[in-house]
């Protein structure tokens, strides 16, 4: 599934619808047995381990959805529940990373939380203006960052460069303020 883009922004959505229809068809493909096959009816358990399923993936789609969308609009970045104002972030140090002169500090958190960016995904690094390193975890970072560039026109820093900085020159600014 591609990442969606338009007036709204861009949407990455965190997982993917199709799980519960498979479960679904399970599901159907029971419904019919029951009703076209002659002889002993399908086990109370086979329903119940259909219904269980069901609702398993249902809950997991949910879940996955709303801890792992990654959203841009013209106010926020979005990442899980957690929103960053794109006010804090920097626009320098992104198009660092896009141009492979920047990168990001050992140990930055996960926004969106979790210990690290999830299996599938690749971690986009972006400073904020306090200095802070974290990492966007997205399937399609160079998509992500055009978005967030497009989202934040002109905008620089007023942050000076940290240790990786296009200049080579390193700095005393770290991640969390070490």
């Amino acid at each position: 599934m591609s990442p969606a883009t338009g007036s709204t922004g861009y949407v990455e959505p965190g997982g993917s619808r199709r799980p519960p229809w498979l479960v679904a068809g399970l599901l159907a493909v029971l419904v019919a047995g029951e009703l076209a096959l002659p002889g002993p009816r399908v086990p109370a358990l086979a329903w119940a381990l259909a219904a269980g399923a069901l609702g398993g993936a249902l809950g997991h789609t949910v879940m996955v959805r709303r801890t792992r969308t990654v959203r841009v609009d013209d106010a926020a970045l979005t990442a899980g529940r957690e929103r960053v104002p794109l006010t804090d972030v920097d626009a320098a140090h992104l198009r660092a990373v896009r141009a492979g002169t920047a990168g990001v500090d050992a140990g930055a958190p996960v926004l969106g939380g979790g210990w690290s960016v999830p299996r599938g995904r690749t971690g986009l690094p972006l400073r904020l203006t306090d200095g802070r390193t974290v990492l966007v975890p997205t399937r399609d970072p160079a998509a992500l960052g055009s978005a967030l560039l497009a989202a934040l026109p002109g905008r620089g820093t007023s942050q000076a460069p940290g240790p990786h900085a296009p200049d080579g020159e390193p700095r005393g600014r770290r991640t969390l303020g070490r």
